[in-house]
């Protein structure tokens, strides 16, 4: 098991609202999930582990943050 995630804000600070630390924990559950699912589909259908992980981190890295 791995130890529970510490969230940070932009300046470093930990996140410290228990509403915003469900939310981010419960989304990180479903994101998990998916991306398991994900991954063993395209086993599933032949593609290299190392290469879905790949194309997985790829996609994380161009993620688009908001204009806030």
């Amino acid at each position: 098991m791995t130890s529970p995630t510490l969230w940070t804000d932009r300046q470093g600070e930990p996140i410290a609202c228990v509403e915003k630390l469900k939310v981010l924990r419960e989304n990180e559950v479903e994101l998990r999930q998916t991306l398991q699912d994900v991954f063993e589909d395209a086993l599933l259908m032949g593609v290299a582990p190392d290469s879905m992980r790949r194309h997985l981190t790829d996609m994380i890295g161009a993620l688009k943050e908001l204009n806030t």
